[in-house]
């Protein structure tokens, strides 16, 4: 039995550790925002945050996050209402919208470690997350605009 907070609420998961947390998150939790696109590591749209870091929930496991703070994009504004959230539908940034809740969760990590990025910081953090559809542009627009509304 594996305890970890999710979305800050305490959870016990029976599982094996060696679980991929998008597994544990999606199918044991039914919170169905991250995606499962690779499996990888390689597009990041499962990405959630781990104690504060953007990470790669299809290749961390339940063991690896034992005792772990997990937020996932459903516990990042429970209205929705994020400045990030705010942005990407101000900027349009979502085409199919497959990928954007692990680009929101990865920039919601880059913007609490660097409330002001350069355009360049941004599309440096933002590398590890692709997007099909190619909205990068807006993308990096929407992380802008978040800047100035948070």
């Amino acid at each position: 039995m594996a305890r970890l907070t999710i979305n800050g609420a305490p959870v016990e998961i029976d599982a094996p550790a060696d679980t991929p947390l998008l597994i544990v998150i999606r199918e044991h939790l039914g919170l169905t925002g991250s995606k499962y696109g690779c499996g990888a590591a390689m597009c990041g749209s499962c990405t959630v945050h781990v104690d504060g870091a953007a990470t790669y929930a299809c290749i961390t496991t339940l063991g690896d996050v034992e005792g772990a703070e997990i937020v996932t994009i459903e516990g990042l504004s429970p209205g929705g209402d994020h400045p990030l959230q705010r942005a990407w539908i101000a900027e349009q940034a979502p085409q199919c919208g497959y990928c954007q809740s692990g680009q929101i969760m990865r920039a919601a990590a880059l913007l609490n470690e660097n409330p002001n990025p350069s355009r360049d910081e941004i599309v440096d953090a933002m590398s590890g997350n692709l997007c099909r559809c190619g909205t990068y542009a807006r993308i990096v627009r929407a992380i802008q605009r978040a800047t100035q509304e948070a």
